[in-house]
């Protein structure tokens, strides 16, 4: 019965007639009572028997057991499990489970225990009554394509679809519903096809808006058909029916489709040429494609990507090629990002996301991968120039182009370590800065800062470019040891007169760049030879101007190789502290009481300094004195140690008085006992000083010639023999002091002078190649190094192979200097000898330890 409503309450039910519960006051026209054991009277609805059967009901054929309607009514009784739900009569064992699900379900009220609930009954629609609930529908629904929607009851529509699908007239309405919306679509397809160019996208636009407004109100008043018929049957759900009528019929119409595609691409190409274009409307035909991408169908990429794609192809293949041919690099390189950038900025503005990544590609094919090598190599403003010019911007601008490509990221990098060992060999070839050290040295730490920069800000950091850059350095740096030589001298500078007036920030950044130096050096031994040398004369002659300093560096140091490393640097300065606290005893003690001389000592451990020969010589009476009474006081202190002076090494403060004048001379412990000759006598020849002092000829000669060859410091004067006019001394030769010798300076410092053709204290002979040779300390320490661990890797493998076994020992010496296999081959050898190993007996390339 239409228009009636269930009571809001529950009726009970106590086995009074269903006339009792009328003259309640509860009517029963059009519902079906519902409830357990009961009298069933024949109830009339409309004029026609709402439940009627004569047949015996079986308790075992209750379930889903359709009430025939047109039969006699039933008197009986109905087992007490029997529930009545509209036109079905189901058997449950639970009052409240099965049954209440299919009435709550249909928004009946729900039957529990011995309640009566009143549910509406649902009239089964006829053939003919169907239709016109139909008729009424599809009105309804051209309405709404017409724009009279606001004249309608969405309800009873929704109520009359809800009646035809339950009553299984839903392929009625479903097939009924799509032949509206194709009849309605045909006609927006003509006003499509009818239109102009210029208008064909507005009015394209306009009609799927209108679509789609109306596809909503259909779908919603078929919301019932949706969820149950269009799910069961496995139809295609009525909102996206329409969008497979709209792509059939209008945006796929063969007289849209392509004029469709070339107005969008028109419309790009114009906004590519710099003009103007409808963003928004572009927006909305895209968007439409989109959407029209249901039922396994991608319209957008059919119908427009695909050919978007290959345009944009093809539109930059050419303007790329033109470019290149008329621009430089750096031009190329902006005109590419600008590019790129425009085509991101217009997926971004009215393109679907999807097609960023293959446009991408595409970009990066037209205008980085297939002119990259030609880019980097261009002449006068490639890769080389930008490098040599300083074009960090123009670099960078390579670099975030570049690295999706990973051979031109590739090329970049070599193209860096060829400008960097290009750079570095110009250095190390340059005469003049071969002659001064720290020159050399300056200019490569300004190449390294300049391609750290690069490192920095051009390639973001980049792992690949920070080893490039130290591969080349380890190249051109590793040729000789000059390198490793000339380190140490800059250092020697930096602390004896370069850090003076330096903050402590600005030292450590020095300090940093010269370890930085030191990493790319492979013979990192040599370095320690020549570092040991300087420091040892630094902090013998107090020249260093901080000690903190000193210590900064060997904690780097440390930092970089350990502090079996820097272990006799730091005993250096551990002997100076001890030899400071040594003397403050030794002046506090009798045996110094009354000396006119101060004696100064420093006590150093043999194992911590670089290895000295001891020079034998001839003191003074007075000199003797004083170095016997320091021995008997600190022998009896420290027994079982020897004393060995090394008297090259010592310095000397005396008072002079050379003509009117008087003077503080700092001189060497060798000079000194030179000029004290003269206080006996008055003039010396070469050979008697050589007897008296009993000082080697080498070392004579050299002290011997900067007192008398140093203008400044002309202490002494030579008077050769009249066939001899050089500077060198001769046996024949006489000295006497110089009593014309002036100077405004009252304390005076002697240099010692570096004769031509003997050994300096850094040696670097040059082969033919170039290369300097290692020191012969260094080699002997490599020697005992290679065959310590070599034993140590052996006691622990106990067997090893001969190539393992140098690629072991390799690898344990790399942090201090690169073992050649010959050197490691010659020290196994010698251990073979001294029964340290072993050959197999049945392999003669493995080796056994020998305990």
């Amino acid at each position: 019965g239409q228009g009636l409503q269930p009571p809001t309450e529950a009726v009970p039910w106590s086995g009074a007639p269903i006339a009792e519960v009328q003259r309640a006051g509860e009517s029963l026209s059009g519902y079906l009572v519902v409830g357990p054991a009961f009298q069933v009277p024949s109830i009339q609805v409309n004029g026609r028997n709402t439940i009627a059967s004569n047949k015996a009901v079986r308790p075992a054929n209750l379930n889903a057991r359709r009430a025939d309607r047109e039969e006699a009514p039933f008197q009986g009784v109905w087992p007490a499990d029997t529930r009545i739900c509209g036109r079905f009569v189901f058997r449950v064992g639970d009052a409240a489970s099965f049954c209440n699900a299919k009435l709550s379900e249909l928004g009946w009220p729900i039957v529990v225990g011995k309640v009566v609930a009143i549910s509406p009954l649902v009239a089964t629609p006829t053939g003919r009554r169907a239709n016109r609930t139909w008729e009424s529908l599809r009105g309804a629904i051209r309405k709404i394509h017409s724009n009279q929607a606001s004249s309608l009851s969405f309800e009873e529509l929704y109520r009359n679809a809800y009646n035809l699908v339950l009553h299984k007239k839903g392929e009625l309405l479903y097939t009924g519903v799509q032949q509206v919306v194709s009849d309605h679509l045909k006609t927006v397809a003509v006003a499509c096809t009818d239109c102009v160019d210029d208008r064909l996208l507005e009015v394209l636009k306009q009609q799927w808006d209108e679509h789609k407004t109306t596809m909503v109100m259909i779908r919603d008043i078929l919301m019932y058909m949706d969820r149950n018929f269009v799910h069961q049957y496995r139809k295609v759900p009525v909102y996206e029916m329409g969008l497979v009528v709209f792509r059939d019929q209008v945006s796929g119409h063969p007289k849209v489709r392509g004029r469709l595609l070339q107005l969008m691409l028109e419309a790009v190409a114009a906004e590519r040429a710099g003009q103007k274009v409808d963003r928004i409307l572009l927006k909305h035909i895209v968007s439409m494609l989109v959407d029209l991408g249901v039922q396994n169908r991608n319209v957008y990429k059919e119908d427009f990507e695909i050919h978007y794609l290959e345009s944009t192809s093809q539109f930059y293949a050419a303007e790329s090629s033109e470019y290149i041919s008329k621009n430089t690099c750096p031009d190329f390189l902006r005109k590419a990002e600008s590019r790129i950038e425009e085509e991101k900025s217009r997926v971004d503005a009215f393109l679907h996301e999807s097609t960023l990544e293959p446009l991408c590609r595409i970009m990066e094919e037209e205008w980085i991968i297939a002119h990259y090598q030609t880019l980097i190599q261009m002449e006068n403003s490639g890769c080389k120039a930008m490098f040599a010019a300083d074009k960090v911007d123009d670099l960078g601008r390579m670099y975030n182009l570049f690295q999706r490509a990973h051979m031109a990221i590739k090329e970049v990098q070599e193209v860096m370590k060829e400008c960097v060992r290009t750079a570095g060999q110009e250095i190390m070839q340059d005469p003049e800065k071969m002659k001064d050290p720290v020159s050399y040295i300056t200019a490569l730490i300004a190449l390294k800062h300049k391609y750290d920069h690069f490192v920095k800000f051009s390639f973001k950091d980049c792992q690949n470019f920070q080893q490039a850059l130290k591969s080349a350095f380890e190249g051109f740096l590793n040729q000789d040891t000059r390198a490793a030589q000339y380190l140490t001298l800059f250092v020697d500078e930096l602390f004896r007169k370069g850090i003076k007036g330096m903050r402590e920030q600005e030292v450590d950044t020095n300090l940093e760049y010269t370890v930085t130096i030191f990493r790319f050096l492979q013979d990192k031994d040599v370095f320690e030879n020549f570092y040991k040398l300087h420091l040892a004369r630094r902090l013998l002659t107090n020249r260093s101007l901080s000690d903190d300093s000193e210590k900064l560096m060997i904690s780097k140091l440390k930092g970089e190789c350990g502090h079996l490393y820097t272990s006799k640097l730091e005993g250096m300065f551990q002997d100076i502290k001890l030899s400071e606290d040594l003397v403050k005893a030794y002046r506090a003690h009798p045996a110094d009481a009354g000396s006119a001389i101060v004696l100064s000592v420093n006590v150093l451990t043999s194992g911590f300094w670089p290895n000295s020969t001891t020079i034998a010589c001839n003191l003074p009476q007075e000199l003797q004195e004083c170095c016997n009474k320091f021995e008997s006081f600190y022998l009896p202190k420290h027994t079982g140690r020897r004393l060995s002076w090394q008297w090259q090494h010592g310095t000397a403060d005396l008072k002079a008085v050379l003509g009117r004048s008087r003077h503080e001379l700092n001189v060497t412990t060798l000079q000194m006992i030179i000029l004290l000759l003269f206080n006996q006598q008055q003039e010396l020849t070469y050979n008697e000083i050589a007897a008296k002092t009993g000082i080697p000829p080498e070392e004579l000669k050299r002290h011997l010639m900067s007192l008398y060859v140093t203008p400044k410091v002309k202490i002494l004067v030579k008077e050769p023999a009249e066939h001899d006019r050089s500077k060198d001394p001769w046996p024949e030769d006489v000295f006497v002091v110089n009593q014309a010798f002036e100077s405004k300076l009252h304390r005076l410092k002697v240099p010692l002078v570096a004769l031509r053709g003997a050994a300096a204290e850094i040696q670097m002979p040059a082969s033919s190649s170039g290369a300097a040779d290692v020191p012969p300390t260094v080699e002997e320490d490599r020697k005992h190094l290679v065959e310590a661990v070599i034993v140590r890797i052996m006691k622990s493998r106990k067997t090893l192979e001969h190539n393992q076994l140098v690629i072991e020992v390799t690898r344990h010496l790399t942090g201090r200097f690169y073992p050649t296999p010959v050197l490691i081959k010659q020290r196994i050898e010698k251990l073979i000898e001294r029964e340290y190993l072993e050959r197999s007996s049945t392999d003669r390339r493995v080796y056994n330890y020998l305990a």
